[in-house]
């Protein structure tokens, strides 16, 4: 392995973990949200119409008991749905009352952690390797937007035969009104649906792969505008051509906030294909149930949930970005040795 994919891949896979745990919180709250549903029907809080041909009082009793705890679940339930509605604070205020304080919001952080950092390093592995390949073959070391914007969406599709699996056990342990373990839904997943189970919403990332091709194209292209002023500042003289850690931190945010607001409704008809729909024996497409989100609460509808996204999502990348930096750093002064001390003189990708 090449020094420059070594170094993207080990600094990728820690930076990703390391964000993912310590913003897990946000996650959940963000998944838990977008997948609540406005359209699901809930019972009043009477039940019109009486069995007349009831043989026992008992069995009235019963029945009545059970009518009750029906329409308690679903009163819960649309509680959920408006504190969805109404944000972030609403929703884990809710939680937290009604789930037993704080573990539901740990619930999945080890799946989800593995999940980060399998994908961050499987993503700039292939990202550095199809970099450097158009280099080989165009002679041109300096990528413009556009090429940066294709070679991120391929390496977003290289990476989802495994990672995608491993997202749609994260979303099910999230979203699990049982609160079982990863071992049981997996094997829930496998029995009823098959391998194909571990591909729901596989779809959305028609449009999903430019979310992290948008955020890594600004990151870069924003990266080599500062890098190129650290060089007229420095008059010749050689300058690192890594970013400082509030560098990093803060072009991380402003890269996200882009790449989120331009994809998350497709984002939030995921999430909903692997929880809300998910034992659907007939799903909508993605278009149908973006119009549907769209028709039923506007354009707010399709942004429900964005707020922890964004929350988690900005700082998740500005960490994972600053955290990047700072191992590569480290990574590529272990690879050269005490000779390859010094400031780097070359573009790094992302």
């Amino acid at each position: 392995m090449s020094q420059s994919v070594a170094s993207e891949v080990v600094s990728a896979c820690v930076g990703g973990m390391f964000s993912a745990s310590a913003l897990y919180p946000l996650e959940v709250l963000k998944t838990r949200m977008q997948a609540e549903n406005k359209g699901e029907e809930v019972l009043p809080n009477s039940q019109d119409g009486e069995d007349d041909n009831a043989n026992s009082e008992e069995g009235e009793a019963n029945g009545t008991a059970n009518n009750s705890t029906e329409v308690s679940r679903k009163q819960m339930k649309q509680r959920y749905c408006d504190a969805a509605g109404e944000g972030m604070l609403s929703y884990a205020t809710l939680m937290y009352q009604n789930e037993g304080g704080l573990p539901p919001f740990y619930s999945g952080v080890t799946t989800s952690a593995i999940q980060s950092a399998t994908e961050k390093a499987l993503y700039f592995f292939a990202y550095t390797f199809f970099k450097n390949g158009y280099v080989n073959i165009t002679g041109d070391s300096s990528i413009g937007a556009l090429p940066n914007l294709v070679l991120g969406c391929m390496a977003e599709w290289a990476h989802l035969p495994v990672t995608l699996p491993i997202d749609c056990v994260t979303t099910a342990i999230q979203t699990d009104e049982k609160n079982r373990g990863a071992f049981v839904l997996m094997g829930n997943i496998l029995s009823e649906k098959g391998i194909g189970g571990f591909y729901k919403g596989i779809q959305a990332y028609t449009v999903l792969c430019l979310k992290p091709a948008i955020q890594y194209t600004v990151y870069e292209q924003v990266k080599k505008i500062v890098i190129a002023a650290r060089r007229v500042q420095a008059h010749g003289r050689a300058v690192d051509d890594s970013l400082s850690a509030a560098e990093a931190f803060f072009l991380g945010m402003v890269a996200r906030i882009v790449a989120t607001m331009l994809t998350y409704p497709y984002l939030r008809a995921k999430v909903m294909l692997q929880s809300t729909y998910g034992n659907a024996k007939v799903k909508p497409t993605i278009p149908q149930m973006i119009a549907e989100q769209l028709s039923k609460g506007g354009v707010w509808g399709l942004y429900q949930g964005i707020g922890p996204e964004l929350t988690r999502g900005v700082f998740s990348a500005a960490l994972m970005m600053m955290v990047k930096e700072r191992i590569g750093v480290v990574v590529r002064a272990l690879i050269d040795g005490p000779t390859g001390a010094g400031p780097q003189k070359r573009e790094t990708g992302h």
